[in-house]
């Protein structure tokens, strides 16, 4: 496995505070099942085993039902924090547990890493994690694939603008690895002036940072429709 840059610490946090909408289902989409493990299970389980990950902390929603069934809680390395009320507050909830350790044991904030997956992309693998933290500079890194499909923009009925140049479009991913003091700032810059953040590269990008693209694994799916269950089921028995 790559060598990391010995004096930065490297946190995950993992937002799961989401309802999941769009998988139709009874409960949140991370407590669904694959395997007789929630989705939720899985994709700690690939963070847990990673060594350079120090700590991982996961943030869940108030009075969640579900939390207490998972048997991975016990484990030293994970910690539960209150989740927000959208991903960028969950995130900095959860930077913000780790700046108060970090004060507690008199360590400076200055040298953690942050790593923020989401909760139902089970299917992450220790080989991209293993290129995303060569990544070494203040814009941090994100895993992404280059988009191979045709781009269509479209108007407000559905019919077709134009399509678009995908020779420069990639589709984001996670997770994403930035220094845990500058995507703070960058994520209360966001929240404050009322920008839209759908991830945490977003955030950098508005506060006039260039975040490096990685290239990831096009099986490092986010289960976010019913279809993506089975398709995740698959990817998971094939690296048995």
């Amino acid at each position: 496995m790559l060598k990391c840059e010995p004096k930065r610490k490297i946190v995950a946090v993992v937002p799961a505070a989401g309802i999941g909408s769009r998988m139709q289902a009874d409960k949140p989409k991370q407590y669904l099942q694959i395997n007789g493990k929630t989705i939720l299970e899985h994709t700690l389980s690939v963070l847990l085993t990673y060594p350079l990950i120090e700590k991982i902390i996961l943030a869940v929603a108030p009075q969640d039902p579900y939390i207490s069934s998972l048997s991975l809680l016990i484990h030293p390395k994970i910690q539960v924090v209150e989740g927000g009320e959208n991903r960028a507050d969950s995130v900095l909830n959860g930077i913000n547990a780790i700046r108060n350790e970090a004060q507690s044991a008199v360590q400076n904030s200055e040298d953690f890493w942050v790593m923020v997956h989401d909760a139902a992309r089970p299917c992450l693998t220790h080989q991209d994690l293993d290129k995303l933290v060569q990544v070494n500079d203040e814009n941090g890194a994100i895993l992404a694939i280059p988009a191979t499909d045709t781009i269509k923009r479209a108007l407000d009925n559905l019919q077709i603008q134009h399509t678009e140049d995908r020779s420069q479009l990639w589709l984001a991913q996670t997770p994403q690895f930035f220094p845990i003091e500058t995507l703070a700032q960058a994520l209360e810059q966001a929240l404050t002036q009322g920008l839209q953040v759908t991830d945490e590269a977003s955030a950098m990008e508005f506060a006039g940072f260039r975040p490096h693209l990685v290239a990831g694994r096009s099986d490092n799916i986010k289960v976010t429709r019913p279809e993506d269950l089975a398709l995740a089921e698959f990817y998971l028995n094939r690296t048995k």
